[in-house]
């Protein structure tokens, strides 16, 4: 398993993350408890030490999932969780006021079994709390004990000025989606790399499942699966059959390079966006098996051209 180090942490973690969206169990169609915890123990007994999840994911469910599928090994993980979605009497909204964040760390806390959390970050910024708000807030965190780094995600190159104001930025990381179906953050992964010494972590690195080739033109999904809706658009209209372009090009060099799709796919990120971490949430064993397919060798650059070239917008 490839590691990298957090940049400005003394975190190492496998370039590999869990991401822990659907052990939330809401909005991924029919996932299976047992399978969902075999997932994440197989993957931690195979070189994954790296969790992603949220207080939102399932209203606490992941996170508790999570704790309960790494049992006494959850010390030895580095659990990466975030704030910032409230969900009130059936409405949801973004909240990153200093006395949510304060009750927030605690109850994950709680619900991960951990007296600290090695990374916290903020899911989305609420539109009225200043990011040095946000970065005050986490150093009282720290200072209590409860959290060892922050981070932030889902910021936009309109953040950028204001990042540049905060002295001594203690920003780890950064979030957001990025893969072969969704480059349209790409130049802020780089960027924010860059410019504020982050270490990128993508999201949505398989498409939400369409990059995986287990899908055609004709793909339907029940309404309790969230691709089912529009929102989704990877799986619908243009944007599908584009995806599905990408999808025939990863199969061609799925077999040059003998590995799975999703391993290629992964490689692609990895590779293009150099010292990054990938997420992809599972709900099997099967699909940590195939994604660890992705260490061990590298693309060519003849390959990444071709990825290139088939997913630009």
């Amino acid at each position: 398993m490839e590691k990298l180090k957090i940049e400005k942490t003394k975190l190492e973690v496998s370039r590999l993350c869990i991401g822990g969206c659907p052990l939330g169990g809401y909005g991924w169609g029919n996932v299976q408890k047992k399978e969902l915890l075999d997932s994440v123990s197989f993957a931690f007994d195979n070189g994954i030490n790296f969790y992603d999840t949220s207080d939102t994911y399932g209203l606490g469910e992941s996170e508790k999932l999570l704790a309960e599928a790494l049992g006494s090994n959850i010390k030895n993980a580095v659990i990466c969780t975030k704030f910032g979605v409230r969900v009130e009497n059936g409405k949801t909204f973004y909240d990153n006021s200093k006395e949510y964040v304060f009750n927030a760390i605690d109850s994950s806390l709680k619900r991960l079994n951990r007296d600290c959390v090695d990374l916290y970050l903020m899911h989305y910024r609420d539109g009225k709390t200043s990011l040095e708000e946000v970065q005050d807030t986490m150093k009282c965190l720290q200072k209590q004990g409860k959290i060892k780094y922050y981070g932030i995600s889902n910021l936009h190159k309109e953040d950028e000025e204001e990042l540049k104001t905060l002295s001594h930025n203690g920003f780890c990381c950064f979030q957001d989606e990025y893969s072969l179906a969704c480059r349209k953050n790409e130049s802020e992964m780089f960027g924010f790399r860059d410019n504020f010494n982050m270490t990128p972590l993508t999201w949505g690195s398989l498409g939400q499942g369409i990059l995986t080739g287990k899908y055609d033109k004709n793909c339907t999904f029940d309404s309790n699966d969230r691709r089912s809706r529009d929102i989704y658009v990877n799986f619908h209209g243009e944007k599908l059959l584009k995806n599905l372009k990408i999808v025939d090009v990863l199969k061609e060099i799925a077999k040059e390079v003998n590995k799975s799709i999703p391993a290629v796919a992964i490689r692609w990120i990895l590779d293009y966006l150099e010292n990054s971490v990938v997420l992809a949430g599972v709900k099997r064993i099967s699909q940590v098996q195939s994604n660890l397919e992705a260490f061990g060798w590298n693309l060519t650059k003849e390959q990444i051209n071709r990825l290139n070239e088939i997913s630009k917008d």
